[in-house]
């Protein structure tokens, strides 16, 4: 029998990415929420089992058909941006109706719309509720919008499902809609935003709601959180239309992250001026400030690195910059800078690199005017989690700078 169904909104908010991917160079799974792909077209969906948990990243979700239809069921995805997918990988092992695992599929590439243009890339049978089952793609065809047709399953005539449909590619240069800073009509009140280089801090109109977190590309990855106690917390990806005038997206509680997505969070943009809650400081130095004032520790959003290294990207200055005022209007303040992993490559790959980009940051901060003797660095590589490294939502969560105030 189904047994998810979906969860009405309680609260908004997640701890983003701050460090790029901490192994040799790999394809990156275009498919992906995170990377900013959005299903188009939707077959006919048994409730709370939603296309988007196939795009998640988490073998634990999954998308399951309306009862009795079982077979020729069809999907489109669209792409933040055109590439060429080199291999598809499926899951299917959390299959939970005996005989209703995806089995043969068929994969095809557009770069003209969501309903013309297509041609085939890959068409394969899958086994019976086995993960991470990769495919290479039979033609290097760019793609803009993908289409899987699941033809059938292994015998069940209630339901097909299928868990995880990722593709895998080098990713293309990001295009960004402009400064997204303004005032936004959303799924769940009014939404005041403000952009600073990649680094993103707000708050929306509800139950004390604040948000921060950073934009890579058209995609919003967030931290919402609530007035209540540690359960009204968690992440949210959200995804602009190229214009930058309206952004659908996704969030999770915290304590279920790397489960269903609990509900949309969709938006569509009022205004250029901010506005602002009473609740928020209205800044990433203001938020900063508070952290580290009340709980003497803050998570450091919008600091990006190149691939595998420790150079700071220029785009993370304004970050930064925020970090060398908040240092020069609190002269008293001493700070322990601290790197952080997911746990992707090896133990001491990720200790060494957390601890060079933790010292990078100090570098910075140190020729921009701040006393040396204020910073301690710290690598702990992937030692301190505070999300499961099993889905890439969480893994975004820990790679991560920390503030500790002494």
């Amino acid at each position: 029998m189904k047994k998810w169904v979906t969860v009405g909104l309680v609260t908004l908010l997640w701890i983003c990415s701050v460090a790029a991917p901490m192994v040799e160079a790999e394809s990156v799974n275009l498919l992906s929420l995170q990377e900013g792909a959005l299903p188009v077209v939707i077959p006919a969906t048994y409730s709370g089992w939603n296309t988007e948990n196939v795009l998640d990243d988490s073998s634990a979700s999954g998308w399951a058909s309306e009862t009795g239809k079982t077979r020729d069921n069809v999907f489109v995805f669209e792409m933040a941006e055109q590439a060429v997918l080199e291999s598809f990988e499926f899951d299917n092992a959390a299959v939970d109706d005996k005989g209703a695992s995806a089995k043969d599929v068929l994969v095809e590439v557009s770069v003209t719309s969501a309903e013309s243009g297509f041609s085939p890339v890959l068409e394969t049978g899958l086994a019976d509720k086995v993960n991470q089952q990769r495919f290479a793609a039979t033609r290097k065809s760019p793609a803009r919008w993908v289409r899987l047709t699941v033809h059938n399953n292994y015998g069940s005539q209630g339901w097909t499902e299928i868990f995880s449909f990722r593709g895998f590619g080098e990713k293309p240069t990001a295009t960004t809609p402009g400064n997204i800073s303004g005032t936004y009509e959303t799924s769940y009140s009014l939404f005041h935003i403000r952009q600073q280089g990649t680094a993103l801090t707000g708050c929306y109109e509800y139950n004390g709601g604040l948000i921060d977190g950073t934009i890579e590309g058209r995609v919003m990855k967030l931290t919402w959180q609530e007035s209540g106690g540690p359960d009204n917390r968690g992440p949210a990806i959200m995804v602009f239309a190229p214009d930058g005038k309206s952004f659908r997206g996704f969030f999770w509680h915290q304590y279920n992250a790397g489960e269903a997505a609990n509900g949309n969070w969709d938006g569509t943009r009022l205004s250029a001026n901010v506005g602002g809650c009473p609740h928020w400081s209205g800044s990433v130095g203001g938020e900063l400030k508070k952290k580290l004032t009340a709980e003497k520790r803050a998570r450091l959003y919008g600091i990006l690195f190149d691939f595998n290294s420790a150079t700071i990207r220029g785009e993370s200055k304004p970050v930064l910059d925020e970090v060398r005022d908040l240092l020069g209007n609190e002269p008293t303040w001493n700070l322990t800078i601290e790197g952080h992993t997911d746990a992707i490559g090896s133990d001491d790959h990720n200790q060494k690199l957390s601890q060079q980009r933790a010292d990078s940051v100090k570098k910075f901060l140190v020729a921009a005017g701040i006393d040396a003797g204020r910073l301690k660095i710290i690598g702990f590589g992937e030692s301190k989690p505070v999300a499961d490294n099993n889905s890439e939502l969480g893994r975004a969560q820990n790679r991560r700078v920390e503030l500790v105030r002494e």
